[in-house]
């Protein structure tokens, strides 16, 4: 199979995407908060949710990764490009201390320079 640089956008699309999904869906369920405990309640909370534009963009985004993704599988190896989906929890994680002021412990920096070394060394075999 042969891959063009090029062709390693649908890989990143594919990440960016799933990243901004992630992304807004934590953001707009903490301005949605908790679920409630009575069946009515959660009924009336997942159709807000559901119809809220930002939780809609991160569906959408879900979606949009997916079709990204099924071109990238026309370009790529499997075992080439799956690797680099690791690279949305590094995105996330970063994302998350940056946007959500989330912790960053030592054991969380180890992980991620494990993902990242790991991704590397999977691409390049």
């Amino acid at each position: 199979m042969k891959v063009r640089p090029l062709d390693y956008l649908w890989i990143f699309l594919t990440i960016s995407l799933t990243v901004y999904g992630q992304i807004i869906l934590k953001w707009r369920m903490e301005r949605f908060g908790g679920m409630p405990a009575e069946l009515a309640g959660k009924a009336l909370f997942v159709l807000r949710v559901l119809t809220d534009p930002g939780v809609f963009s991160g569906i959408l985004s879900a979606f949009l990764a997916s079709v990204c993704w099924i071109v990238a599988m026309t370009k790529f190896e499997l075992s080439h490009a799956y690797p680099f989906v690791s690279l949305c929890f590094v995105a996330v994680t970063i994302a998350s201390v940056w946007l959500f002021g989330e912790q960053l412990s030592l054991l969380k920096i180890a992980g991620v320079a494990f993902i990242v070394f790991g991704t590397i060394l999977a691409s390049q075999g």
